[in-house]
């Protein structure tokens, strides 16, 4: 593997860390699904943008699994890796796993999916720079 290519996979992962706040909260006192959706859209956002090296826009989020409530309080990390990029996008898995009473993080409560896309300035999609073809890597859990 070429440091280049090394540095992309570095690239390619991404750790934020919230604390779940009120503003973040429904009615039931657990991580509102905007609230969810916009932290995983940021961590997608970086994620990808860190790995093309240029603007990028998102395209499509799909296959959001809220499976288990987040509550008020709690510290959650999110979790984004790409593990796609064709000619000029990219799939990115994010993740919202919540931290236990000892500091180990607990399986993902929520997931999905971002289809991120490199763009100019003019927003039409362009090639991500540095790469010249698909790479394929296997959709794993982060």
């Amino acid at each position: 593997m070429t440091s280049s290519a090394v540095e992309k996979v570095r690239a390619s992962d991404v750790r934020l860390v919230e604390l779940v706040v009120p503003e973040h909260t429904n009615h039931y006192g657990t991580l509102y699904g905007v609230a969810a959706l916009q932290l995983m859209g940021k961590a997608a956002f970086v994620c990808s943008s860190r790995y093309a090296r240029c603007a990028v826009v998102m395209a499509k989020a799909d296959n959001i699994e809220f499976r288990k409530p987040v509550l008020l309080g709690e510290i959650i990390e999110v979790r984004a890796q790409v593990v796609f990029h064709g000619r000029s996008s990219m799939t990115v898995i994010v993740e919202i796993a919540t931290e236990d009473a000892s500091g180990e993080f607990e399986p993902p409560r929520i997931t999905g999916r971002f289809m991120m896309v490199a763009i100019d300035a003019a927003g039409a999609p362009i090639p991500i720079p540095g790469t010249n073809n698909q790479i394929p890597r296997e959709e794993m859990s982060l």
